[in-house]
């Protein structure tokens, strides 16, 4: 865990990056996320040579080349010199030399169209020696440079095009504890961003599996079982190195359109975990047919849901959010139709209706958690888990602040442990079980109210003569005031 001071320490490079012209989030982001690059491959190289030194035995593999020119792009030759000339070795020298790299690393393998966007040296200079600080004299272990590149990422605090913005850690956290990925699971998110949903299943792995997992698990682990996609370049960058930061070396995460013809993937995944974009359309003939025969339709947030079946194994687990006119929206058939497709044709689980403030201060739209399983067969749905959260431990207002007195995830978590229990309890109740034929009777409508029994209270009140009586005697007292107080007023006037 990252301290209030290393917090500190962050926010000012970000002012410097700032004050130097480089304005925008994401930039700011990309061009310290090279830099840490820099630094990480150096510090690999220096324990490649420090091993050999103990061992006897030549490095192999080595990044830098061994010549005095390859030798000045390291990150401990270059961090000392005068800013003027840092600038030149960077710009002209390092960066072009990383756009070369092809080491299977998947976040070198993402630098071929990166740009270099630094302008002046001396804020060069300035993000060189903060990130060189945090770096060798705060970060302790790998826990500590996940949290760092995590701190940095909440900065992002635009959305962007198309509905995209960031889910909160703790709704991640949320999401993975709901289905509980394995080692040796292969995990997917299609719309991937920064790959939050990917560290929250490998951190979730490492800490509740870890003990147990076999030479075989870690091996997948460091590479295949994570796979992110993203259409947007500069995430895919960001997104490798959140990972690489977080232990996951050689991740498959790719430039790519998920819901294009050129994803062909089928009955990959074991668990698919995701945020997709919430709004836009895309032109039928762009749309995969395997996607048209699940939902006819050209919005996004139903194609993704259709995605995820598609690309889940017989028996892969999702949990996805979704906007909740996915839920109730009737105006249009393909809304319908899908909803049907997962009460009828696959094991709709749960829905975990959220509150509207969870994404705020990026967007208020009100959303919920789908899990479900694809199991491709009738009558798959028995009864479906709801549970209408009212608070997620931060206030629903712009500015989110934390609120740990109001939070139902721990109570969420502890009911999803014992569903048993959940039998019980009636509809009146935060959560409570529907069967497949109390939501085709609703016509397949899944918002929560349709369901919940809403009791009303008999509220006695007193004869309308003692309401009036009262109302009476307090008018009597309130012209007794007035006349004392004109009395008091015209003595001081004597």
């Amino acid at each position: 865990m990252i301290t209030g001071a290393t917090k500190s320490k962050v926010d000012d490079i970000w002012q410097r990056m700032w004050e130097g012209g480089i304005t925008n989030p994401l930039e700011v982001i990309s061009q310290l996320t090279y830099l840490m690059f820099m630094k990480s491959l150096d510090d690999k190289e220096l324990e490649a040579e420090q091993m050999a030194q103990l061992t006897g035995v030549p490095a192999t593999k080595l990044t830098f080349p061994q010549t005095p020119e390859g030798q000045a792009l390291r990150w401990g030759r270059f961090k000392n010199l005068p800013a003027e000339q840092m600038f030149a070795v960077v710009s002209q020298q390092v960066f072009p030399f990383l756009k070369t790299l092809h080491t299977g690393n998947a976040f070198a393998e993402s630098m071929e169209d990166a740009s270099f966007g630094f302008n002046k040296p001396k804020t060069l200079e300035r993000a060189v020696s903060g990130i060189d600080d945090l770096l060798t004299n705060v970060v302790r272990d790998q826990d500590d440079l996940g949290d760092l590149y995590e701190y940095m990422l909440s900065k992002l605090n635009t959305a962007g095009a198309n509905g995209q913005f960031r889910t909160p850690k703790h709704i991640r956290d949320l999401m993975v504890g709901l289905l509980d990925p394995k080692p040796g699971q292969l995990i997917g998110d299609p719309a991937c961003g920064t790959a939050g949903f990917l560290i929250s299943a490998a951190e979730w792995i490492r800490a509740h599996h870890g003990d147990a997992m076999s030479a075989e698990d870690w091996n997948l682990f460091e590479g295949e079982q994570f796979t992110g996609f993203d259409t947007d370049q500069t995430m895919v960058r960001i997104s490798a190195m959140n990972l690489l930061l977080h232990g996951v070396e050689n991740p498959d995460v790719r430039n790519q359109d998920s819901l294009s013809r050129l994803n062909t993937i089928r009955s990959r995944f074991d668990v698919i975990l995701a945020n997709p974009p919430f709004t836009g359309s895309l032109d039928v003939e762009d749309i995969d047919d395997s996607l048209k025969s699940i939902v006819q339709t050209k919005q996004t947030e139903l194609l993704f849901v259709a995605l995820f079946l598609r690309m889940l194994k017989l028996g892969g687990r999702c949990a996805c959010i979704v906007p909740n006119g996915v839920l109730f929206r009737s105006n249009a058939k393909a809304y319908r139709e899908l909803r049907r497709e997962l009460v009828e044709h696959q094991r709709l689980e749960a829905i975990i209706y959220m509150p509207s403030g969870v994404f705020k201060p990026y967007s208020g739209v009100s959303t919920a958690i789908l899990v479900f399983t694809k199991t491709d067969a009738p009558n798959s749905t028995d009864k479906v888990w709801l549970y209408n959260m009212e608070h997620d431990g931060f206030t629903l207002d712009d500015k989110r602040d934390e609120d740990v007195s109001h939070n139902d995830i721990p109570d969420i978590l502890e009911r999803w442990a014992h569903l048993d229990a959940e039998d019980a309890r009636e509809r009146t109740e935060q959560s409570f079980f529907v069967t497949r034929d109390d939501i085709a009777e609703q016509d397949y409508d899944l918002s929560f109210n349709k369901y919940v029994k809403v009791e009303y209270e008999k509220k006695e009140y007193p004869p309308t003569e003692k309401l009036m009586a009262e109302l009476r005697d307090l008018n009597a007292k309130f012209v007794d005031g007035l006349n004392a107080l004109d009395t008091m007023l015209a003595k001081d006037g004597e």
